[in-house]
């Protein structure tokens, strides 16, 4: 049993950098793709006229992890909004990442007060 415990760590240990470096954002790269996502997610209270109406949500301060998650889900198409399911179709994950850990900072969270 112990040396069962012992492999299982030693893989998890030589997996995990994989892991950790696949999901870490660089919050400078986001912001060079950030972009896109200003247009509407950049205006307080702007609202869609397509398909329906709809309010924008504020992204700036949000938890990465929500974001890379919600990023995925409109990939997928788990999550059916046309707009984002078009601009998330484009996305690797990595620029996903990025974008999480833009909006996810601090600077985004002061510039929008």
């Amino acid at each position: 049993m112990i040396r069962l415990t012992a492999i299982c760590l030693g893989l998890a240990a030589a997996l995990a950098p994989g892991f950790a470096q696949a999901a870490e954002g660089n919050p400078a790269a986001g912001k060079g793709k950030s972009a896109m996502c200003a247009g509407c997610h950049g205006i307080p209270g702007y609202k869609t006229a397509f398909p329906v109406t709809y309010s924008v949500p504020k992204i700036g301060g949000q938890h990465a992890a929500y974001i890379v998650k919600a990023l995925q889900a409109y990939k997928n198409g788990d999550r059916t909004h046309p707009s984002m399911r078009a601009i998330a179709a484009g996305l690797t994950d990595q620029d996903m990442a990025d974008l999480a850990a833009y909006y996810a900072s601090s600077a985004v969270q002061t510039a929008a007060k």
